[in-house]
């Protein structure tokens, strides 16, 4: 199913300029320098080919594939790393080794001349033949671009050397000639009688792995059978395997990637629909932003702001707003591949075929799901934001970002997307990291609130209620009214309830409450006039339908507890302006 989707949007890319696809035999590359030569071979100058304050390489089709790693000398057509173009390498460890590659480059174009018959391409083999590596210090250019790719171009041409007409034709042929026959099977993606690819291409743009890995491979015979070997285990034809692994790098690693790839943890997301979608140009947006759109310029993205604005609408009223987004949502269909990388190959963590419809659908139910009152309003200089792209969910499961478990971000996207059950690791790393720092901040909130309301069915409310009989819920609402007369009656101290108390009483509060209960007397004592009888009247509302205090709250009630917490401290702080909204917004629900 991956295989065939990916395919399927070869057939849909490979016409568009924008992606900058490349036919079968060619490569699209990231060049960073443009060795120039005059007509006789000459050299007039090393280039800088890279552009903008980022310092981009630009991506130009080249003759051939990129060279898998441990492949030998294995020098490409009119195009290489400086090791093979100019036998130099910055802080080279192994010199004759980059003597040796510069050979065998040389070599390989000086046998080919005659064959190419080309005026352009003799211009290179006469360079080849002059260049001499103990040189390559003089051009500083090559301190910078060395870890890149290079090509050659003649002076006064706008094209370049390996663009030239007769060359590209004499490139065709000799793959032709040189192709070598492989036993034919029925390819998986077509259902066709074809020519098996033994090594199926590799992939491009995988954040924090080797620069390119397989997506299909075997490399021990323990994953064979049969007698069969590598790519005939899984045999797919030589045109299907260009294709599928065009079309995914194209996705990752190419001119559009920006538009269709983001990064979650340690996974790097590909998404796409099959055909040209709103959804597919802001998703990238969306996944890194959420609804914080102010996050982009103002200046340079405003369509994208427009779109943006289309999908937070659709998300906030639903089904009524899909049209503009999509006039067939529910026949576009919208794919996420999530893929991470491993020792031998890329490990697939997550794959999801879905509708529009189906996607806008189950992004409702999420925030729906997690909607919490948020602790500091759209008016603050931080807010908190109504739709928290999921690397902040992430981000509350470990103290930095290096700890987030790594299994977490595939079943947590795939819950989002499809509508299914949280993972339980999600939560528990929330609770254990609340135990740690004891910090109840607005993302916790959610994704404590999300669990319970989709795991467990518990229907937690979005700000307090006051009517909920819960003893969990009502002892983290009591936790929170001891911490504020304690800080109302003594200020700022070092060390408050919370951060003294917090876990015990949220896990085992028969242990903590009947002391902190005690200690209570003595704060709400140095409180004078309507302040002292108001919160004495909360905590006899809070105290009153609980009839003792459990012994041991599971983890489920540890997460209500820390919601009833939350919701109370929210009610201590809340502005009357937030107050007179919020009722204003409830009494527009009701009707």
């Amino acid at each position: 199913m991956i295989l065939q989707s990916l395919q399927a949007l070869y057939g849909r890319l490979k016409d568009d300029p924008a992606y900058g696809i490349p036919p079968l035999g060619y490569s699209l590359q990231k060049i960073s320098f443009v060795i120039v030569l005059k007509p006789d071979g000459t050299l007039f100058e090393i280039q800088d080919a890279r552009f903008g304050e980022r310092q981009s390489a630009k991506q130009i089709h080249v003759p051939g594939y990129t060279k898998s790693p441990g492949s030998g000398l294995n020098p490409c057509f009119l195009w290489d790393n400086t090791t093979y173009m100019l036998g130099f390498k910055r802080e080279d460890e192994n010199p004759e080794r980059s003597l040796t590659s510069f050979g065998s480059f040389r070599k390989k174009h000086l046998d080919d001349e005659a064959a190419v018959n080309s005026p352009k391409f003799s211009a290179v083999c006469r360079f080849l033949e002059s260049w001499r590596p103990e040189k390559a210090p003089e051009h500083s250019v090559l301190a910078d671009v060395s870890m890149g790719f290079g090509i050659f171009q003649i002076l006064g041409e706008t094209s370049y050397v390996h663009q030239d007409s007769a060359i590209d034709a004499w490139w065709k042929n000799h793959l032709a000639d040189t192709r070598k026959s492989g036993p034919k099977g029925q390819c998986l993606l077509t259902g066709l009688s074809a020519e098996i690819a033994r090594l199926q291409p590799m992939i491009k743009g995988i954040s924090g792995g080797k620069a390119q890995a397989s997506l299909v491979g075997f490399n021990d015979p323990a994953y064979e059978s049969y007698g069969k070997e590598q790519g005939y285990n899984a045999p797919v034809s030589e045109t299907a395997a260009f294709e599928y692994a065009m079309a995914l790098n194209s996705i990752l690693d190419g001119p559009m990637r920006s538009k269709h790839r983001t990064i979650l943890a340690d996974m790097t997301i590909a998404f796409w629909t099959d055909k040209p979608s709103l959804v597919e140009d802001i998703f990238a947006q969306f996944a890194s932003n959420g609804s914080q759109i102010n996050n982009l310029d103002p200046v340079q993205n405003e369509s994208l702001r427009q779109k943006i604005g289309f999908f937070l609408d659709a998300l906030r009223q639903g089904t009524e707003k899909y049209p503009d987004i999509e006039q067939d949502a529910g026949k576009t269909n919208f794919y996420i591949l999530g893929l991470s990388p491993n020792a031998a190959r890329v490990s697939v963590r997550l794959f999801l075929r879905t509708t529009i419809r189906e996607l806008l659908d189950n992004l409702r139910k999420h925030y729906h799901d997690m909607t919490i009152e948020r602790q500091f309003s759209a008016a603050a200089k931080l807010p908190d934001p109504e739709f928290p792209p999921t690397w902040m969910l992430l981000r509350q499961t470990a103290r930095d970002s290096d700890g987030i478990p790594p299994i977490l971000a595939g079943p947590l996207m795939r819950a989002i997307l499809s509508g299914s059950r949280y993972p339980d690791g999600l939560y528990s790393a929330v609770i254990r990291r609340i135990h740690a720092d004891r910090n109840i901040n607005y993302l916790r909130a959610c994704i404590i609130k999300g669990y319970l309301n989709r795991n467990h069915g518990r229907e937690i409310s979005m700000s307090l209620d006051t009517e909920r009989l819960d003893p969990a819920y009502r002892l983290g609402r009591l936790f929170a009214a001891l911490e504020k007369t304690q800080g109302d009656a003594l200020g700022n101290l070092n060390a408050s309830i919370r951060d003294r108390f917090y876990s015990a009483a949220s896990s085992t509060p028969r242990s903590v409450f009947p002391r902190l209960l005690r200690t209570y007397q003595h704060h709400l004592g140095r409180l004078e006039g309507g302040r002292k009888v108001n919160r004495e009247k909360l905590v006899q509302e809070i105290v009153g339908p609980l009839v003792n205090f459990p012994a041991y709250l599971n983890l489920a009630d540890q997460g209500l507890f820390a919601i009833g917490y939350y919701h109370q401290m929210q009610k201590f702080y809340q502005k009357k302006e937030d107050l007179d909204q919020m009722q204003i917004n409830n009494h527009e629900e009701e009707k």
